[in-house]
């Protein structure tokens, strides 16, 4: 036993816990995947490691880190509902989020990392009226303009810049989040501002995934928060140059044609399909593209010279199927810092994309091309100057840029990094 008098003292380590929120938990889609990878390495790093997500989204699944589902089917189905009929996006779900504050109790995170709290899953005013008294330092990691509109995720496609001075007669009310009938953008816009500036400044950090993000939220209503621009990163171990010859076979690629590779959770216009048709118009016969991600009525949709290929969980099969293309085309109308370039470079694959957002952050002229939004014609162009000069000729470039610029453990270690500075703070 030990007694007061002797020259023993007994330390006991509490280790840092960290909760980070996002809707979505699932590996193949990029938030829930850097979300996992953070929690990863913030436990490798001595600390406990909570993620909170819409159960009624997606499911009970397998993660290092505790899981905190918040919510269930219905409570996202109603959320849905009010969303279609009154336009109130992240206004629903009041019981899921007193409950998932209860949690937060807790748990009693020493730091709160918010991704995204849009998704049908937590109403933000409520959220938000605990988090501005709780005293958690906070870090809100930006991956869309969701936080400072009125309604929308992206306005870059419809040149909308109404979220500058308050929002209303949304041009994009019937895009996802769609309200059927009612235009609530303008109150929105008062709400969120409200909410969102309610926590002292000094207790929340910004994070824009990328310098283009981080200009836009300069002329918004969170233009006097703090803000660190951290890019994001991926596992260079994953999306490496392999070999191409089984992923070939397995998606029957033919062989001896130019493979044009477009990939993307959901094709829509703006992400680029009706650009992929039109140049599907313009390719010779020894170019073929192949589209990953299309559902079952797309691939009915496409014309000979387009393969379709669902949507994959298998990141394996995304790393092989970016080293067999010749050539990565993201035509995207609207982004922020899309981690399908990340990944294409990384597997030794350049990229052409449009002048969007912070698309063209991870381009140099030794990874790929940068054309005007809407310009296929430039496209084919620059997929032809690519192809004149070979892969190879890429390959090398791309990932010593990739190996230099793009590792997730270097990105995420500015989290941890972050995380301690506010804490010092307190």
């Amino acid at each position: 036993m030990f007694s007061l008098d002797e020259e023993t003292r007994i330390i006991v380590i509490v280790a840092k816990r960290l909760l980070q929120i996002n809707p979505v938990i699932r590996a193949n889609t990029s938030t829930g995947r850097i979300m996992q990878e953070i929690g990863e390495l913030a436990m490798q790093n001595g600390w406990e490691s909570y993620v909170a997500y819409s159960r009624g989204r997606d499911g009970v699944k397998a993660h290092s880190s505790e899981i905190v589902p918040v919510g269930n089917k219905c409570s996202v189905v109603w959320h849905g509902v009010m969303t279609r009929l009154f336009d109130r996006h992240g206004l629903s779900s009041d019981v899921a989020t007193k409950q998932f504050i209860q949690d937060i109790e807790r748990i009693k995170p020493d730091i709160i990392h918010i991704h995204n709290i849009h998704g049908y899953f937590l109403n933000y005013k409520v959220l938000f009226d605990y988090l501005a008294t709780c005293g958690v330092p906070i870090v809100w990691t930006v991956h869309d303009c969701w936080l400072y509109t009125g309604h929308c995720y992206y306005y870059s496609a419809s040149g909308c810049d109404r979220w500058q001075r308050g929002c209303g007669c949304c041009p994009q009310r019937a895009k996802f989040p769609s309200s059927w009938f009612v235009d609530r953008s303008a109150q929105n816009y008062v709400d969120k501002k409200r909410a969102f500036t309610s926590v002292p400044a000094e207790r929340m950090m910004i994070v824009p995934v990328s310098e283009w993000i981080r200009g836009e939220m300069s002329h918004s209503f969170m233009k006097d928060c703090r803000y660190r621009v951290i890019h994001n990163g991926i596992d260079l171990n994953i999306f490496t140059p392999t070999s191409s010859a089984q992923i070939k076979s397995k998606y029957g690629l033919p062989e001896g044609k130019y493979v044009i590779l477009g990939l993307a959770s959901i094709w829509s216009k703006e992400k680029g399909w009706d650009d992929f048709m039109e140049l599907a118009t313009r390719i010779s016969d020894d170019e073929i593209i192949v589209m990953v991600g299309v559902n079952d009525k797309q691939r009915n949709m496409l014309p000979s010279n387009i393969i379709g290929i669902s949507r994959t969980d298998n990141i394996s099969d995304l790393a092989a199927l970016y080293s067999a293309a010749d050539v990565f085309v993201n035509p995207t109308w609207q982004d922020n810092y899309p981690t399908v370039n990340l990944e294409a470079i990384a597997c030794g694959t350049p990229v052409v994309t449009y002048k969007t957002g912070g698309s063209v952050e991870s381009i140099t002229e030794n990874t790929g091309v940068v054309v005007e939004q809407g310009d296929v014609e430039a496209v084919l162009l620059a997929v032809r100057d690519i192809e004149s000069r070979g892969k190879g000729y890429y390959r090398d470039n791309c990932r010593q840029y990739a190996v230099k610029h793009f590792n997730k453990v270097e990105h995420y270690a500015d989290y941890l990094q972050l995380y301690e500075e506010m804490l010092s703070q307190k």
